[in-house]
Parts: C-alpha cells; sequence; structure tokens
C-alpha cells in the first residue's frame, strides 16, 4: 500500500484571505480505539473554519484522520487534540471540531470543541 496514515497536515494559501466564508468538511468514516476494551469507535467528524492565511489540504487531512485508526483515544480527547493539531496548522480566524460517535450500548456521543473559545 503506498497510501499511509500520517499526522502531517498540509495547507495552501488561502485564495481570498480578504473574506470572511465558512469551510465545512465532513468526514463520515473516523475510526479509533476504545482507551477501555480496544473495540473500534466509529464517528462522523465535521470541522468548520474560517481560514485566515492558510487552507487544509484534504488529502492530508483525511490520512491524518486515518492515523486515528489504531489508536486508544478517549472521545474527549481525540476530538480536542484534532482541534489542536489543526489550529496550529491553520491558524484560522475560528474553527469548530464536531464528533458524532456511533451508538454503543445504546449511547452516542457528540464532543464539540471550538477555537477560539
Amino acid at each position: 500500500m503506498t497510501t499511509q496514515p500520517s499526522r502531517e497536515i498540509e495547507t495552501f494559501d488561502n485564495p481570498n484571505p480578504g473574506r470572511d466564508y465558512e469551510i465545512l468538511i465532513d468526514s463520515p468514516e473516523f475510526t479509533c480505539l476504545c482507551p477501555m476494551t480496544g473495540q473500534p469507535d466509529f464517528a462522523t467528524i465535521t470541522v468548520t473554519y474560517v481560514p485566515d492565511l492558510r487552507c487544509v489540504e484534504l488529502k492530508s487531512l483525511k490520512l491524518y484522520l486515518w492515523s486515528y485508526r489504531e489508536e486508544g483515544a478517549f472521545h474527549e480527547a481525540v476530538t480536542n487534540q484534532i482541534c489542536d493539531d489543526l489550529v496550529k496548522a491553520l491558524a484560522p480566524r475560528s474553527l469548530e471540531v464536531r464528533a458524532m460517535f456511533n451508538i454503543r450500548g445504546g449511547i452516542t456521543t457528540t464532543v464539540i470543541v471550538r477555537h477560539p473559545k
């Protein structure tokens, strides 16, 4: 397999930095492992942001999210980490990460992290 997961988030120049506009990205195939049981957790990750000078390159975001597939992570921790990493890479005007985890044991979890707070 030539494509591998990666924690490197690539960016490109915002084509219109003088205007506020919103970018919404959905990734319905996010997976990580429950740190308590090792069972897979499935989620839809939605990133909504207003770029400043940089925009996220989508393939690198896909590979970044893929890098969590074999990692044990609590829902709250992984959502905050994704937000932190995107803020570091993009320095956006605003950013929200919404992680909607699928049902397990009759419970669903949605974690929402915003920057700035």
